[in-house]
């Protein structure tokens, strides 16, 4: 993946970016030209507090391509506040059970790197258990 790719992703990358329907108030994640709920034109950024729940999950063991130093790690189907699913990694369970319902947030951490083909480390989003304390 070249440099120039990499930048022009960094909003939904780093920060749940997407956009909300000035129609029918719908949040979208990632970002879409119409909007899937009342088929308006919705191209208002929005930007998702980052903090959900997990919706379901499953453990991978046999990672894809580029992933294998990965493995193994758990991906979830997180339900954010907002209302949109995304797909994520989890992190930071630190032996904790993953479990339907799990209160979670979203973290920047590393995701791969190309292997030293051109230096290029990716970051992206990964959800975590929210920590006990005020949020």
């Amino acid at each position: 993946m070249e440099v120039p790719r990499h930048w022009r992703l960094r909003q939904q990358r780093y920060a749940l970016v997407g956009e909300v329907c000035p129609h029918c108030d719908a949040k979208l994640f990632p970002p879409r030209d119409v909007c899937p709920h009342c088929g308006q034109e919705a191209r208002t950024r929005f930007t998702f507090s980052g903090r959900g729940e997990v919706y379901s999950y499953t453990h991978m063991s046999d990672a894809p391509a580029g992933f294998e130093q990965n493995a193994p790690y758990t991906v979830a189907l997180v339900k954010l506040e907002e209302g949109p699913l995304v797909t994520a990694q989890l992190t930071d369970l630190d032996g904790k059970p993953v479990e339907i319902g799990m209160p979670v947030e979203m973290v920047t951490r590393r995701i791969r790197s190309d292997d030293g083909e051109k230096g290029i480390l990716v970051y992206g989003y990964k959800f975590r258990p929210v920590l006990a304390g005020p949020r």
